[in-house]
This record gives C-alpha cells, structure tokens and sequence, in this order.
C-alpha cells in the first residue's frame, strides 16, 4: 500500500475527525498529505495538478470521514479515494480531447517510437522511474496499481470503469514498453561493473 500503510493514527483522531474537530482534519491533512501528493504526481506527472488532486481528495476525506466505519485503516480508506480522485481527473483528460482511455497507448507511443527519440530512450532507462515516466498516462496507472499498490485486475478494472481484459492489455503493453527501457539500463551496469575490474584494467 505503498507509504500509506506506514502511517498510523489513533482511532480517537479519527473519531474527532468524523464529528467535524478542525484539529483532528488538520492532524489527518499533515500525516496523508505527502502520499496523497505522490499519487497525483505518479499518475499526472504534473506538480500543479498534483496540488489540485491532493485538495480535492481532502475535500472529500472532510466531507465523507462521517461515513468512515474503520473496516479498514484510515490510509487505506484514504488512498482509495486519492487514487479514484486521480483516475477521474486522467478520465476527464482524455474525454476533454475527444478520445477514450483506449486511444491512450496509440496516440503517445507514436512520438516516442521516432528515431529523434533514440537518445532520450537512453536517457529514460536510467532507472525505473524514469522508465515509468515514458508511460502513457494510463499504462503508468495500471502498473502502479497492479505491481506497487497490488490491485487485481478486477480492481482496476473497477476502479476506471473498464473491463479486466482493458486492465490486463495496458499492464502487458506497458511491461513490453518498459522491456527494452530497463534492459538497456541493465547493459549500463554491467559495463560499468566490467570496466571497473581488475581484469579489464590490465589489458
């Protein structure tokens, strides 16, 4: 669950959160207000849009926390709703240009297949991250649910209204996305790794 599950909060806060004390909203916006941000940055990759998703989902944390019944930790509760919050915005995104979330795989890897974009590839598989980061907005989504968060299929495909089958496409169209990204970097370290040897430097 990510940084999420790292945090803990005492039920009391939570109970003084749900019949409205500032303070105890307060003490829940300073412990969640960090993962909430990486969310929105993950899925958006936009600082100022981060920013919008974090203040809606703690719109909706303030106004919903009444509802919250402690079947599950706060965070947890949380997360969902930062996560539901971020895949709205990606959904809006793409409805605003015309397109579905269909479309999302074709219409960004076109540019990046380009052989100008060879050198910026290198670049790009300097770690995991990076790689990510050359996702299509919705692949990137479906891997961090699925590999770090640890949705199902069935979650996922949930979550963003689609089927599994939609959910099952994007993740295998982006591990061969992320293949020849992560073992170029690969290559890196092991050239450096045989470059810095003992036997290599007596030749």
């Amino acid at each position: 669950m990510s940084k999420f599950a790292d945090i803990q909060i005492d039920p009391a806060i939570v109970e003084k959160a749900a019949r409205g004390d500032k303070k105890a909203h307060e003490i829940l916006y300073r412990a969640f207000a960090g993962p909430v941000y990486s969310v929105g940055l993950r899925f958006t990759r936009v600082p100022a849009h981060a920013e919008d998703l974090l203040q809606e989902t703690f719109i909706e944390v303030m106004r919903s926390i009444s509802k919250f019944r402690g079947s599950a930790p706060v965070g947890a509760w949380i997360r969902r709703i930062a996560i539901s919050k971020a895949l709205m915005f990606l959904r809006s995104a793409w409805h605003a240009k015309g397109q579905s979330m269909d479309d999302d795989w074709e219409e960004v890897i076109k540019p990046q297949s380009s052989i100008s974009q060879g050198s910026q590839r290198q670049e790009q598989a300097m770690d995991l991250e990076a790689a990510l980061a050359a996702l299509p907005p919705i692949s990137r989504a479906v891997v961090w649910l699925h590999d770090v968060e640890g949705y199902t299929h069935r979650e996922i495909a949930a979550l963003m209204g689609k089927s599994e089958s939609f959910s099952k496409s994007q993740l295998s169209r982006a591990y061969q996305r992320l293949r020849p990204l992560l073992h170029t970097e690969l290559e890196r370290q092991d050239a450096k790794s045989l470059s810095g040897s003992p036997v290599l430097k007596n030749c």
